[in-house]
């Protein structure tokens, strides 16, 4: 069964196999399914145990998680766990975060393999709230993945607390430097000069907090922003606490560099400018991607950059994807026909803005042409309607077929009502993944006259 798993997750949107090989094998023991009457054909079942303590925001604690399918344990031990997220925190619905322990030491982690994802320790569930389709992250996570680049790998599965049902649930990867999730160097406190200084490096842009120690600031201010905003790169690996001032010292001095380069009247010259700095296959890779959604979140937040021993900068992993594909509607996030990397011109007085590097890069006619030349490619399959379409289906199937969109939506009545900035209010799960369908239709259309125009 574990390799069986294994297949499924990492042709990304098979999940479905799960179910019908799970039927087929007809699995049935005696163990407790918790608080629920799963069918048949249900999703995999979490069940997290705090011993009816509330899980708070900070620190993680102690819990036991149990996972089931088909009333077929698969896996049975201890983690310790925290609920997540910045503006999703506040919604009803939580998501949280956990670290997989040693069932001898629940103080020690354990790197082990969840529904057939590669062994880590570090694990998150995703609970969609204001996404009413469910599936906005999984859909963006898969197809970044099916581009060639690395996302995080998740399964739908279903979620008890304290035998009290929570919901439709994404597992998913915590993106962090592994051999098979941010594949980069290990960047060891003793590694500070010479080759080992160059790599590798996890920032991300996004909030920060009010120690300075967390992040650096850009030399640029964003464009169009009115209230003085900067830009923060926030250290993810090695984190705050354990870079070295050797290791900070490189990764600020050589995204400065970059940003010089890129900010220079002789910014497209192959070896003085930008080019020297960044791996551009990447940066199209996320522009397109975060384009296509009209991710509201884009290059401002959840921004994830890496630098490998020796390499270049590189865009990505993405991340967030819950604001997007029509899913908002502010600073024209719920628009077919806007570009998003122009955020600060409708929206210069929000607290996180786009860096000036888009606007820049599209004013190169080489980094502008190999754009177009991928978007092309793309469009011909992952970025085809009828494979969207068919990724949409799938998903839509599954959760549907599984009765997990009803058990989700009869614990959390927010069909047709106003969650957050929602765009759109369907009064059925089948209407807001049909606006989901039309939407990427109508985006689509608008972004092939938009690319091959810039």
């Amino acid at each position: 069964m574990p390799n069986i798993f294994h297949l499924i997750v990492n042709k990304n949107h098979f999940n479905f196999l799960i179910l019908c090989l799970v039927v087929f094998l007809n699995c049935n023991t005696n163990n407790d399914n918790g608080g629920i009457d799963l069918p048949v054909n249900s999703l995999p079942l979490l069940d997290i145990s705090s011993n009816g303590i509330e899980i708070p925001g900070n620190p993680k604690i102690n819990a036991q998680l149990s996972i089931s399918i088909e009333n077929d344990i698969h896996f049975n031990g201890n983690i310790a766990v925290e609920t997540r997220g910045s503006s999703s925190s506040k919604f009803p619905k939580q998501s949280f975060s956990f670290e997989t322990r040693d069932n001898n030491n629940p103080d020690e982690d354990l790197d082990v393999s969840l529904l057939g994802l590669p062994e880590e320790e570090d694990w998150i569930l995703y609970g969609p709230y204001s996404d009413k389709t469910l599936i906005r992250n999984k859909l963006a996570y898969d197809l970044f993945r099916d581009m060639g680049n690395y996302s995080s790998r998740s399964v739908f599965v279903e979620l008890e607390i304290n035998k009290e049902y929570q919901g439709v649930y994404l597992l998913l990867e915590e993106l962090k430097r592994d051999d098979n999730r941010i594949d980069i160097s290990k960047l060891n406190p003793d590694e500070n000069s010479g080759e080992d200084l160059t790599g590798g490096y996890i920032l991300t842009i996004d909030r920060v907090d009010d120690d300075p120690e967390e992040y650096f600031t850009s030399n640029y201010l964003p464009p169009s922003a009115t209230e003085g905003q900067q830009i923060h790169f926030l250290y993810e690996e090695p984190d705050a606490e354990d870079i070295t001032i050797q290791q900070k010292s490189y990764i600020q001095n050589y995204v400065h560099e970059f940003e010089n380069a890129l900010n220079s009247p002789d910014f497209t010259d192959p070896v003085s400018g930008y080019i020297s700095y960044i791996d551009v296959s990447s940066f199209i890779d996320f522009f397109l991607i975060n384009e296509l959604a009209n991710n509201v979140d884009a290059y401002r937040l959840s921004t994830y950059i890496t630098k490998d021993k020796n390499g270049k900068l590189k865009m990505g992993p993405v991340w967030d994807f819950n604001f997007s594909l029509g899913n908002a509607n502010y600073c024209s996030s719920g628009e077919t026909n806007v570009w998003a990397y122009t955020f600060n011109e409708r929206c210069g007085n929000h607290d996180q803005q786009v860096p000036f590097w888009w606007a820049k890069l599209l004013q190169d006619p080489s980094f502008v042409n190999q754009l177009q030349k991928r978007w092309t490619k793309l469009r011909e399959d992952e970025f085809s309607e009828d494979v969207l379409t068919e990724m949409i289906d799938e998903y839509t199937e599954l959760l549907t077929s599984s009765g997990a969109v009803d058990r989700n939506f009869d614990t959390w009545k927010i069909l047709g009502t106003q969650q957050t900035a929602n765009n759109f209010v369907g009064e059925t799960h089948q209407e807001e993944i049909s606006y989901l369908k039309d939407w990427i239709s109508d985006r689509l259309s608008w972004l092939d006259t938009a690319i091959n125009s810039l």
